[in-house]
């Protein structure tokens, strides 16, 4: 048989990323591709920049977005702030903490661990305890919002506490930015990455990443060269930096960064707190229907993040057969369990543009299907209800 090109099904995508990508954003990466040092687009370069500060809640000059997925952005920060022999706390309380930690380890770094619950958020007092048993530490890493677990950790509390003890924080926000509140300027965040493939919905492969004037001069400061040439910031920043004198580092990904241009501008539109109000209040009615269903988040009320939703699979239900008779009957995407919790949650994204009234109740609606089909005596009807009273009010 000949070769083809490739037609994608019509997916709902609610799990853990990436998010649907809407037709406005499509429409962008389908425009006509120039040169990457062209002067066109070195002034769209600036307007991106602007945009991604936005976004973040800041005005740190050195904002850009890294090449690569959110992973990108996790070893761009990791590999300029730590040195061989430096000392970094890094709090684990699922996958992406102990990604950090990996990280970290490879560039030499003596790694301390801060260890809490998967499904549950970074605890500050043992952080505070950790710094000072480590007084030597140069960095505090952890994850605002934990992708494999589904719990939110206060960014503002534990970058108070990297300040208190004169430490550099580093921050994932890979599924916050866009999706809940961050605020890196007033809260006076270092180093924050982010990704593309959730709440901004445009296509994976970007990475936003923002270093303050402090995590900068520590990079400036380094004995050492960057262990990685591509994610040097000081040079990657001579291609992001002053259009007057932008040189060049590499070929950006161009019609992405179109797309991401164009999320940005959806996110300005309808404003960054609107937007976390339109997750929390989403999140809200899908759990109203999932309890109608029985199902029950893992993570406690508190801590829990909007946009992506840990739900224990009942007992006597095959998760497995659970996504793929969603999938395969409604074109619904949601995601499985990792590391501890594989085959014991499912994991639903309301991120971004996937964050939609419709959305919640063809899940809730494909769920109880599913639910059905294993033995379970749900009502779709009610589930769906209980959605709408709290979408109408």
């Amino acid at each position: 048989m000949p070769p083809a090109a490739f037609r994608p099904p019509n997916r709902i995508l609610m799990g853990p990323g990436p998010s649907d990508v809407p037709r406005r954003v499509r429409d962008a990466l389908s425009r006509r591709t120039i040169g990457h040092l062209d002067p066109e687009f070195v002034s769209f370069m600036d307007a991106i920049k602007f945009l991604l500060q936005r976004a973040f809640v800041c005005e740190h000059a050195m904002t850009m977005p890294v090449s690569g997925p959110g992973t990108a952005g996790m070893e761009a920060c990791v590999v300029n702030l730590l040195e061989p022999g430096d000392t970094i706390i890094v709090c684990r309380n699922g996958v992406f903490g102990g990604r950090i930690a990996q990280m970290a380890a490879r560039c030499g770094a003596r790694v301390v661990t801060v260890d809490d619950a998967w499904g549950r958020a970074v605890t500050p007092e043992k952080v505070e305890a950790a710094l000072k048993a480590a007084p030597e530490a140069k960095v505090l890493a952890f994850v605002q919002a934990e992708t494999s677990t589904g719990a939110l950790s206060c960014a503002q509390t534990l970058g108070r506490l990297a300040r208190q003890y004169e430490c550099l924080s580093l921050v994932d926000a890979v599924t916050s930015l866009g999706g809940s509140e961050l605020r890196v300027g007033a809260w006076e965040l270092d180093a924050v990455y982010g990704g593309t493939q959730k709440c901004l919905s445009a296509p994976p492969g970007l990475a936003p990443v923002t270093f303050s004037e402090r995590a900068v001069e520590a990079v400036r400061a380094r004995s050492a060269p960057v262990q990685s040439w591509f994610m040097d910031v000081g040079l990657v920043m001579g291609y992001w930096g002053s259009a007057s004198k932008r040189s060049y580092h590499h070929t950006a990904p161009i019609n992405a960064l179109y797309g991401l241009h164009e999320a940005l501008l959806m996110l300005e539109e309808e404003g960054l707190e609107s937007t976390w109000d339109r997750h929390r209040r989403n999140h809200k009615a899908l759990r109203a229907g999932l309890e109608v269903l029985g199902l029950r988040m893992i993570v406690p009320r508190s801590e829990r993040l909007p946009q992506l939703n840990a739900v224990r699979v009942p007992k006597g239900v095959d998760e497995a057969r659970v996504r793929r008779r969603v999938l395969a009957e409604h074109n619904l995407e949601i995601g499985a369990g990792l590391g501890d919790l594989a085959g014991k949650i499912w994991r639903i994204g309301l991120m971004g543009y996937s964050s939609r009234r419709e959305n919640i109740l063809t899940c809730l609606s494909a769920l109880a299907s599913a639910l059905v089909a294993e033995n379970m005596r749900v009502s779709s009807k009610e589930a769906v209800m209980a959605a709408m009273r709290i979408l109408e009010e």
